[in-house]
């Protein structure tokens, strides 16, 4: 799986983007804290968290017996613009892309619809 379609993946359920914008509004949060605030058992969220922690989207340190939670931006950043480009490349120059740009270029766009 790429580092998009991990990225997306993580972000694509909404207890995690809940847990993201937590994050991002408050700079630092702990375990506990997002427990509380959300209203989720210790458990869920330390699943939501390894998710998203997986996907290099979150770091955590330990303070103590608390475990602070921070939003990884700058990486987070870099796979947007990362994904921009990726976007704007042409289908030509992707190397994982070949049989697409092969039929697209056979393809008289939207003569062989019926729908």
């Amino acid at each position: 799986m790429t580092s998009f379609e991990n990225i997306f993946k993580a972000l694509g359920e909404p207890t995690r983007m809940r847990i993201v914008k937590l994050m991002v509004s408050v700079d630092r949060v702990c375990v506990c804290e997002l427990q509380e605030i959300m209203n989720i058992s210790q458990p869920r969220i330390s699943q939501h968290l390894k998710i998203l922690k997986q996907a290099n989207l979150v770091t955590e340190q330990r303070e103590g017996q608390r475990r602070v939670c921070t939003f990884n931006r700058e990486y987070f950043n870099e796979i947007i613009s990362q994904f921009n480009q990726f976007l704007d490349t042409s289908l030509d120059e992707l190397n994982d892309y070949e049989s697409e740009a092969i039929k697209i270029k056979d393809l008289s766009l939207g003569t062989n619809c019926t729908n």
